[in-house]
């Protein structure tokens, strides 16, 4: 397993841990400066900005793309509706490849009736893939928690995500493997085995699974303040064949969030090998 600890140039800081409380710009600055060797912005802070502009700060920033985020969902009650969230992932897909990303990170969404909605994602991520590969970007495939699966995705397990990466059969679609998403599940090992062997593993995400549970969402702790064992997760990942940036994103809105965010990049500067 890879040294972390004063090697922060190893690891990504996903612009959410920031809580979107400062431009882009800035955002880029601070990571660049406290020597973090990539960054992962959003769709809400780049749409409507100078996307050339902001690839090139980054790029002279020395910071690797390692994701934009994210997608919109695909699964929809009508036919309509599909085609539109389709048009606009391949939008983003073509903003993701413009600032030089190496993934177009995918929240996929869910419906009721979860077969239905499983089926529209695989028929998205087939039409989606081969633009994906002509630009040069992987759609990377995040399966969340099982909390999530009746409002944010129909994609729980790793197992489900590799499943789906294979039906599609596209070079261009890969998996990411989220501690927060998927620490719990007994069959990570076995699957990030699956995952590396095929060369389908793009990222690997860290924060912590903090106790009491307060807001599944935007309560995730620091690396070290809650449950996972983050450390033999990353031994796994890294074992399979894994040696991209470890990425850094904390979802905090009653912490981490409310913080300047040199004092946030300070703390997991601070944590790098110590308890990720």
């Amino acid at each position: 397993m890879r040294a972390l600890k004063n090697h922060p140039e190893l690891c990504a800081i996903n612009t959410a841990t920031f809580g979107f409380q400062v431009p882009l710009t800035l955002a880029i600055e601070a990571i660049a400066k406290a020597g973090f060797g990539g960054i992962a912005p959003w769709r809400r802070e780049v749409e409507g900005q100078d996307v050339k502009a902001l690839a090139r700060q980054m790029r002279d920033a020395g910071l690797k793309v390692t994701g934009y985020c994210r997608s919109t969902y695909i699964p929809a009650s009508t036919s309509a509706q599909f085609k539109e969230n389709i048009a606009d992932n391949l939008k983003a897909l073509q903003d993701a490849a413009a600032l030089g990303s190496d993934a177009f990170v995918f929240v996929v969404g869910t419906l009721a009736n979860l077969i239905s909605a499983r089926a529209q994602v695989q028929e998205g991520l087939g039409l989606l893939s081969q633009h994906a590969e002509n630009l040069g970007v992987k759609l990377a495939l995040e399966p969340l928690h099982p909390v999530y699966a009746a409002d944010r995705s129909c994609i729980n397990l790793v197992s489900q995500a590799l499943d789906m990466c294979d039906e599609i059969g596209s070079p261009s679609v890969s998996v990411i493997i989220d501690a927060y998403h998927v620490w719990w599940d007994p069959n990570i090992e076995r699957d990030v085995v699956r995952g590396g062997a095929a060369k389908r593993i793009q990222g690997f995400h860290v924060s912590d699974w903090l106790l009491p549970v307060t807001d599944t969402l935007n309560n995730r702790g620091m690396m070290g303040d809650g449950v996972i064992d983050l450390k033999s997760l990353r031994a796994m990942v890294e074992h399979a064949g894994y040696n991209g940036l470890v990425e850094v994103e904390i979802f905090s809105s009653a912490n981490w969030w409310k913080r300047p965010m040199d004092e946030t990049l300070q703390v997991i500067n601070d944590r790098l090998g110590e308890t990720f």
